[in-house]
């Protein structure tokens, strides 16, 4: 197994970051989350899991080994592959997920796209307690000090990582603005992979 990757990061896109080890490149598939936390030309450290087929091996990058461990036990429920693992990941932090599960909250699982309620319920009844209890609030935590909504920072960081300029990442979250908002008034959160895809065609169609 391939536990970390430490190198320079050569190459980012929305889903991947190729870092070179040792003269090669390894293509990691990451969140965007932690694709913000990355820059070209810069070394970087990434906890890594491999996921072997018959046809394919894919390494799956996190920014530590928590959220590597919650990527592997999410698997252990029937019907949750890497790339669903990945994307309740790429959605919910950890101990967002740990609260889901402790709490029963559905809800906050069909957030994530492809699980619907049914599906929600189903990974509740299999996991709740396997994650284990999300880490204590502190005080600074609950009181979270007013401006951008945590998506718009991810979200931002994510484009300035893959080369695009301030300004640019600015006007881009504005244009995605209106369907961060109908998601999270839906009930949901805001759906930063979708978002980044979108902010990314109307960067492309600015050009």
């Amino acid at each position: 197994m391939i536990a970390f990757v430490n190198g320079a990061v050569a190459a980012l896109t929305p889903t991947l970051a190729v870092i070179e080890v040792g003269g090669v490149g390894m293509a990691v598939h990451c969140t965007p989350n932690t694709i913000a936390g990355l820059r070209t030309g810069e070394q970087a450290r990434l906890a890594t899991s491999l996921v072997v087929r018959e046809d394919s091996l894919t390494l799956y990058g996190f920014a530590d080994d928590d959220e590597r461990q919650v990527f592997e036990l999410l698997q252990t429920a029937s019907g949750v592959g890497p790339r669903v693992a990945q994307a309740m990941l790429g959605v919910h932090s950890p101990d967002a997920l740990r609260a889901a599960f402790a709490a029963g909250d559905a809800k906050a699982l069909t957030a994530v796209p492809g699980i619907g309620p049914k599906g929600a319920q189903k990974l509740l009844l299999e996991l709740k307690g396997k994650l284990g209890a999300p880490a204590p609030m502190v005080g600074a935590q609950r009181a979270v000090a007013s401006g951008p909504a945590p998506w718009t920072e991810q979200l931002s960081a994510a484009l300035i990582g893959l080369g695009y300029a301030s300004r640019e990442a600015d006007e881009a979250v504005v244009a995605v603005t209106p369907q961060a908002e109908a998601a999270i008034a839906a009930g949901g959160s805001a759906p930063v992979p979708q978002l980044l895809r979108a902010a990314l065609q109307s960067l492309n169609r600015a050009r």
